[in-house]
């Protein structure tokens, strides 16, 4: 215990010491939500990667999807690295650093304002990412602290409010920059707790070979006939787990906090150099999450919830439960690393939303730069300040919205995912993605893009989820492409003339 408490405070000071190292440079909004988009391949890198990976996929997704499909789940991790890391990069990275720079935008509801000329998508856009990002930082709180309370003995409730509380703290004091570095840190205890923790667990079972076999000897829904399938390439269930793969994949394309950093990240050759880090990072911590979880069913059955349904979230906790104690307060520290970076990316995309698109909506010319008129250095700078003060309360309501959530979470961890990352991607993905390629795209496809996203979301939720959270959240986002395309072809476009100036950024 002294060595996992010991280990626990010095990660806990140096984040907090990074916070108060960055909080210069965090004092004007440009340097408060993007790090004065300055911040190089390695941090950008690391920074998507800790973002995108958290203790919703260590302990949620891992343990459902791992004890549902076995070790094919590592298909979902294959996806995340080339689907949602590489292939993001290279379709989004360069024409999101290049566009946003041009028309001066700082946050993709302010993108959807300025690429589309209205003000009421970005008001949308801002209120839509503010509401559906709350459900998923309830599901970071829920899956880092299922895991604290296993490694330390302390109550859930008590390590959900510690862990608000440390978050905010180094945001608010540092910012992206505080965010950007603290990710480096979080993402180097990751790359190397993963592999010695799936080394230990493998090492529980007799190694790989008998993990194997063990798994292979095991009956798909208690049918001797389907023995094997848990070990087998694309398991008992290969469409659902497509499912997964898009929902999870896919999904980081059109989420705020993750899009948001190609608008950080210095140039095009730091955008080349991040897209094989991120890829890499992907591959060690994705696809081990994955491959760990596929062993579940190796160990304890989990509990049954009182609605009869097993409690997935406590599948891995009870895969690490035996290990040494050094070992568990390494997992505590890679779990812990990968939530506090992805809850850091989500209350500062969240506050800086608001405050930027919704509260403070400066008036922008149709090629985003802000229109103050005759304002002397000292009222502009004032102005700036007051901006960042806000957004550092807003961090505050954020952290303590999701915080009620988190204290008497609805659902699975996977769930809550599901709903969020089904909403936000379902909303903006297609919008956005072809709003950076095509000329053609209309306002009014957009608004119809939010209304399905949002609408399919919630209507789903509100039917009792006939459809499941994860594939609901798959078909919104695919969904939205067919529905951008055949609302452009029957509505107004926008300026020629205006749409050109805005695509010269790409000359």
């Amino acid at each position: 215990m002294l060595v996992k408490i010991l280990l626990t405070v010095i990660f806990l000071a140096l984040l907090i010491g990074i916070g108060i190292y960055s909080h210069r440079q965090a004092n004007s909004v440009e340097g408060f939500v993007l790090g004065g988009r300055a911040i190089g391949p390695w941090l950008s890198a690391f920074a998507y990667g800790t973002s995108y990976f958290s203790a919703v996929v260590f302990v949620g997704y891992a343990g459902q999807f791992g004890w549902k499909y076995g070790l094919s789940a590592t298909w979902i991790g294959i996806g995340n690295a080339l689907i949602g890391s590489l292939l993001a990069w290279l379709v989004l990275g360069k024409r999101t650093k290049l566009m946003t720079q041009h028309i001066s935008s700082r946050t993709m509801p302010d993108f959807f304002g300025t690429r589309y000329s209205s003000q009421g998508l970005r008001v949308a856009a801002s209120i839509i990412a503010f509401v559906f990002l709350i459900p998923y930082t309830a599901g970071v709180y829920k899956g880092i602290s299922t895991l604290f309370e296993m490694g330390f003995g302390i109550p859930y409730q008590y390590c959900v409010i510690i862990m608000a509380i440390l978050t905010a703290v180094y945001v608010i004091l540092g910012g992206y920059k505080a965010t950007a570095l603290n990710d480096f840190v979080q993402g180097i205890i990751m790359l190397f707790g993963i592999v010695v923790v799936i080394a230990a667990v493998l090492n529980t079972q007799g190694g790989l070979a008998s993990a194997v076999s063990k798994l292979a000897a095991l009956p798909a829904d208690g049918n001797p006939a389907e023995n094997g399938k848990f070990a087998s390439l694309f398991g008992p269930d290969p469409w659902n787990l497509l499912g997964v793969v898009i929902l999870t994949s896919l999904g980081t394309w059109g989420l705020p906090q993750m899009v948001g950093k190609f608008y950080s990240i210095t140039d095009e050759k730091a955008i080349r150099r991040g897209t094989i880090i991120s890829t890499v990072f992907a591959v060690v911590v994705a696809g081990g999450c994955y491959f760990l979880g596929g062993f579940g069913r190796l160990f304890p059955t989990p509990e049954t919830l009182a609605n009869g349904k097993l409690a997935y979230d406590s599948i891995v906790p009870s895969m690490l439960v035996t290990l040494p104690d050094i070992l568990i307060a390494l997992v505590v520290l890679l779990v812990l690393s990968a939530s506090m970076s992805t809850l850091a990316s989500l209350v500062l995309t969240s506050s800086s939303t608001m405050t930027l698109d919704l509260i403070y909506r400066d008036k922008k010319s149709e090629l985003g730069e802000v229109e103050t008129g005759i304002m002397d250095d000292v009222v502009a700078e004032r102005i700036e300040h007051r901006k960042v003060l806000v957004m550092r309360v807003l961090i505050v309501f954020f952290i303590a919205i999701s915080l009620l959530i988190a204290l008497n979470p609805p659902t699975f961890i996977a769930q809550l995912m599901g709903i969020s990352w089904g909403a936000l991607a379902g909303a903006f993905l297609a919008p956005f993605m072809l709003g950076l390629y095509s000329k053609k795209v209309t306002t009014a496809a957009v608004w119809a893009c939010f209304g399905w996203g949002v609408g399919l979301t919630l209507v789903n939720m509100l039917l009792g989820n006939p459809i499941n959270p994860i594939n609901c959240g798959a078909i919104a986002m695919l969904g939205g492409f067919p529905v951008v395309w055949i609302v452009s072809l029957f509505t107004k476009k926008l300026p020629a003339e205006q749409v050109d100036k805005i695509f010269e950024c790409y000359k």
